[in-house]
């Protein structure tokens, strides 16, 4: 009886071992299959981050207008790598086209401005030293339409000069160390016929402060300040012209007695072609503050406005006392009227 319970009991033990071994030949065979999966996908992701390293890499120098070295073979590497260089050389002409024309169109802009505003200002003399002899009822009144006409075209002849500069880039700065004298007193020269039609004073404070700035592209800046406050003024009114010394920065201070901004469109008023409610009124596109942002920005400036309604405006131009590595693309700074 025991020989035959230790024979069952072996055989028991036999079935047990045949039945296990196909389990772990199954298990064997799937552990190896899951090994090769993994190493295969971190040998593709690794040859992938290499790839895609490699293009960014490419990209950048196209980016920064340099080609890349092309190895003339069958990968997609090197396809890629052609085509990118052939890109930016594409590239590289359209933009020399490009800048040619600009300064195509920049020498026309400049000749047109000249020979339209030569005659019109001509005509204004005239008209206005024709004013100034005794002449009957209708020929002073038809020497005054001439007049208003005559002013009329040169503001649109005016404001259509500003337009070009913003649409062709054609504000081209030469920061140094100038007197902030100088461009006070170049814009005042700017604006003084505006300012005698409406008998409005200019009070100006002396410096002998240098700023860091463009003299002439300044001065421009200063004038389209003055000349929207001679515009929004009352006649027989004063603006005030102060030079205000910081730190780092001076500041020209323009304040004027005029309608004022609301305060909802006040950080509005720099956008190009934007026109409050109230200055509708009075002749102009918007490009005026527009340009002040521009010119201010691009030499390491800034812009402020604060104004309210039938209170009058103060503009602030700030300039850097010292010259700047380089200047910001855009530093708009305060409130804007």
């Amino acid at each position: 009886m025991g020989k035959f319970l230790s024979v069952t009991a072996m055989l028991q033990h036999n079935l047990l071992t045949c039945n296990r071994t196909p389990l772990l030949l199954t298990a064997i065979l799937l552990s190896g299959i899951l090994t090769g999966f993994l190493y295969a996908r971190y040998y593709y992701l690794k040859k992938s981050k290499k790839e895609y390293g490699s293009l960014l890499e490419k990209l950048d120098r196209a980016l920064g207008g340099m080609p890349s070295e092309t190895f003339y073979d069958e990968s997609m590497d090197s396809a890629i790598t052609e085509r990118l260089n052939q890109l930016l050389q594409v590239f590289q002409m359209n933009q020399k086209k490009a800048n040619s024309e600009r300064d195509t169109v920049k020498a026309l802009i400049s000749d047109i401005s000249h020979q339209v505003r030569t005659p019109i200002t001509n005509i204004m003399l005239y008209t206005g030293l024709l004013a100034e002899k005794d002449l009957n009822k209708e020929t002073r009144l038809l020497t005054d339409k001439i007049q208003k006409q005559a002013d009329k075209l040169d503001f649109f002849i005016k404001e259509l000069v500003k337009s070009s500069y913003t649409e062709q880039e054609m504000i081209t700065l030469h920061p140094e160390m100038i007197s902030l004298e100088e461009v006070i007193h170049s814009a005042c020269q700017i604006t003084e016929t505006a300012a005698m039609k409406k008998q409005i004073t200019l009070l100006t404070e002396t410096t002998d402060t240098l700023c860091y700035a463009d003299k002439k592209w300044s001065a421009e800046a200063l004038a389209n300040l003055l000349e929207n406050a001679i515009k929004y003024s009352p006649a027989g009114s004063s603006i005030t012209v102060t030079p205000i010394i910081y730190e780092s920065f001076l500041c020209i201070r323009v304040k004027d007695n005029g309608i004022g901004i609301p305060e909802e469109e006040l950080g509005l008023v720099f956008e190009r072609f934007y026109r409050s409610k109230e200055a509708r009124k009075e002749p102009g596109f918007g490009i005026g503050l527009y340009l002040v942002r521009e010119i201010l920005s691009r030499q390491g400036g800034y812009a402020k406005i604060t104004s309210s309604p039938q209170k009058g405006t103060t503009a602030e131009i700030y300039f850097s006392r010292y010259p700047l590595p380089s200047c910001p693309s855009a530093a708009i700074h305060g409130q804007f009227s």
